[in-house]
């Protein structure tokens, strides 16, 4: 496939920096992962992952549990109740 339009986006340097960093130690540049999304954004007709809403400034829950159990801000200190909550005490 030849390589004839030239696409610009603004972007914030810093995170430029960052996600050129990462792609490089992933063997490829932020150029081709761009290609890469939208050539996989085409053969799924739709962004190649799911979009939601942050859930900021709300507990998490787990999605097996259907949202019957909040995980709480500092894990370690619950061990044992997590423990029963799955059966394995």
């Amino acid at each position: 496939m030849s390589k004839e339009a030239t696409l610009q986006v603004r972007m914030d340097s810093e995170l430029k920096e960052q996600v050129e960093l990462l792609y490089k130690q992933l063997g490829t540049s932020f150029a081709e992962a761009v290609r890469i999304f939208a050539r996989q954004s085409v053969e799924d007709q739709g962004m190649p992952f799911s979009m939601h809403l942050s859930a900021a400034g709300r507990k998490r829950t787990l999605g097996i549990a259907n949202g019957k159990y909040k995980i709480p801000d500092n894990i370690d200190e619950n061990n044992d109740e997590i423990a029963e909550m799955f059966g394995v005490k």
